[in-house]
C-alpha cells in the first residue's frame, strides 16, 4: 500500500498582537505595505531602510490586528512599535499561537513562500505526517524565497532581496525606510539580487560565487543540488559560475 505525501508542514513563528481604537492608523504608519489589504506581507524597517522585521499582518477586526513574524523577532517587532507608539490608543503584545502550512489548502492566510499554493491555519491540529524541516527548506530554495538569517539581514536592501515587489506599496502614505525604499524604486536598481543556482552538493553559507576569476556573489542557503546566492546583477542570467573552493 502506497503511503500518501505529507500535504502540510509546521511553520515556526513569533506573533504580536496590536489592537485598540488607533491600530489600523497605527500601523499604516510604521509598516511597508497597505494595511487596508489585510492578509498581507509587509516589513518593519528603519529609517535608513534596512530590515528589522518581515511581517504578515492578519486583520481579525476593524481595531484588532496579529503580526506574524520570524522566530526569535517577535521581541523586536514589539519594542520597534512600542518607541512609535507615543499618544496613540493601541496595545501591543506578544502572544502565542501555532502556524500550519497546508499545501493546496483553502480558508488560511495566503503563503507564497513555498512555490506552490498554500495557506497557513492558526491553532488548528496538525496531521499524524508532516513535511519534514529538509523539504521545506528545499522547496523555498527552490521557490527563491528569502528567508530571515539567511537572505534577510542588517546588510541586504530589501529590493535585493526581491521584497519591494511582495512586500511593499508604492502608494501607501509614510512610514519609516520610505524615502530610500521609493528613491531605490524609482530613481536606480539593486547592484545585486537573489539567484537560485543549479550547484554540486550543498555550499555553506558565504561561499564566493565566482564568474571567471571575478567574484560575483555569495551563497546564502543551499539544499544538495540548489542553493540561493546573492549576484551581481550585470552578471546574466545564463552565465556559468563557479563557486570558491
Amino acid at each position: 500500500m502506497q503511503t500518501a505525501t505529507p500535504t502540510a508542514a509546521l511553520r515556526p513563528r513569533d506573533y504580536v498582537g496590536v489592537r485598540g481604537p488607533d491600530a489600523a492608523d497605527f500601523l499604516q504608519r510604521m509598516v511597508s505595505n497597505d494595511v487596508e489589504q489585510a492578509p498581507c506581507r509587509a516589513l518593519l524597517l528603519t529609517p535608513k531602510g534596512r530590515v528589522i522585521a518581515p511581517l504578515v499582518l492578519v486583520r481579525r477586526a476593524d481595531d484588532d490586528f496579529l503580526l506574524l513574524t520570524e522566530p526569535g523577532l517577535g521581541e523586536a517587532v514589539r519594542d520597534q512599535l512600542m518607541r512609535a507608539r507615543f499618544a496613540a490608543k493601541v496595545e501591543i503584545e506578544p502572544e502565542e499561537h501555532t502556524s500550519l502550512v497546508v499545501f493546496g489548502g483553502t480558508g488560511g492566510i495566503p503563503n507564497e513562500d513555498y512555490g506552490a499554493p498554500a495557506v497557513e491555519i492558526l491553532d488548528t491540529d496538525a496531521p499524524s505526517e508532516l513535511l519534514d524541516d529538509d523539504e521545506l527548506e528545499r522547496r523555498r530554495i527552490e521557490a527563491g524565497t528569502p528567508r530571515w538569517g539567511r537572505e534577510i539581514d542588517d546588510r541586504i536592501l530589501p529590493a535585493e532581496a526581491g521584497l519591494t515587489q511582495t512586500h511593499v506599496s508604492f502608494t501607501k502614505g509614510c512610514y519609516p525606510g520610505q524615502e530610500p525604499i521609493a528613491r531605490l524604486h524609482y530613481r536606480g536598481k539593486a547592484n545585486r539580487g537573489l539567484r537560485v543556482l543549479d550547484v554540486e552538493g550543498s555550499p555553506e553559507p558565504e561561499t564566493e560565487v565566482l564568474h571567471g576569476d571575478k567574484v560575483v556573489g555569495r551563497v546564502t542557503s543551499s539544499v544538495p543540488g540548489r542553493a540561493l546566492a546573492y549576484v551581481r546583477t550585470d552578471v546574466p542570467a545564463d552565465a556559468d559560475l563557479s563557486l570558491r573552493g
